[in-house]
């Protein structure tokens, strides 16, 4: 594993306030989604949630009736999981789940795949979901990701071209070839069936909230404090003109792919 994938906890631990404050949640209709791809109810159902993070995603399987561990390997990101969330909480290494065979109904990883090792990560996700999970007629591995659709609107397309120009590590959908993580050719190359979609939805959201998510990014977590603070100025004047009354309408879309046995 490379040494940015490596650190990538130490990382989201540096902003693991700022990630817990605004980081966007999921919408209904994508657990919806994941439901009808993965054959898998999520009420009584069995799931891992892999780099849980601070528990956006564990709290939204949670909501909808499922019995959820969740596992991370950051710290900082855990204990603020913890103090919100009631289930358990492991700090893990999701290439390497401290799981018997068979324990889930489900693994999960909600923005979080792209900081595993592709083959081992999927490997232990059907390991642990291994002959159908624990009701029998689950077992199926999904990773899902948000991201914003700057296609739908000029001023969010002219917000990530600047975070392109300023941000060295910016990775995003305003990228010459930009795609989502390959989780769908893992989850292939491992032998299950993939299906995937993609659920559009709209996020109103302050402008301080919405700077406050920008600064959870790696991109530009990683960036020196007083460069983050003037860009992030930048930011709040730019887009303050764009919405003066401070509230903005962020075009949306999650990328969902799901992994079943054939």
């Amino acid at each position: 594993m490379n040494e940015r994938l490596a650190d990538s906890h130490r990382v989201f631990d540096r902003v693991s306030q700022e990630y817990d404050a605004a980081r966007p949640h999921y919408p209904e209709a994508l657990y919806l989604a994941l439901e009808t791809l993965s054959g898998v109810r999520l009420a009584g159902a069995t799931v891992i949630d892999v780099g849980a993070g601070t528990g956006i995603s564990t709290r939204g399987l949670l909501d909808r009736g499922a019995r959820v561990v969740a596992v991370d390997r950051g710290e900082r990101m855990l204990a603020r999981l913890r103090a919100r969330t009631a289930c358990p909480a492991l700090l893990a290494d999701g290439n390497d789940l401290p799981f018997r065979a068979g324990a889930a109904d489900l693994v999960t990883y909600a923005q979080s795949w792209h900081w595993l090792d592709p083959a081992l990560s999927v490997a232990e996700a059907v390991r642990v979901t291994g002959d159908g999970g624990v009701t029998g007629d689950g077992g199926a591995v999904a990773g899902w990701w948000n991201t914003v659709d700057p296609g739908k609107a000029d001023w969010l397309a002219a917000n990530q071209v600047r975070l392109a120009e300023s941000c060295p590590g910016y990775i995003g959908p305003v990228l010459p070839g930009w795609s989502m993580p390959p989780i769908a050719a893992a989850m292939s190359d491992a032998g299950l069936a993939v299906a995937e979609t993609w659920v559009d939805w709209t996020r109103s959201v302050r402008l301080e909230d919405f700077l406050t998510d920008l600064h959870s990014h790696s991109y530009m977590a990683r960036m020196e404090s007083d460069v983050v603070t003037e860009l992030l100025a930048r930011e709040r004047a730019e887009l303050g003109r764009v919405f003066p009354d401070g509230r903005l309408t962020v075009p949306m879309r999650v990328y969902l792919a799901v992994g079943r046995r054939g």
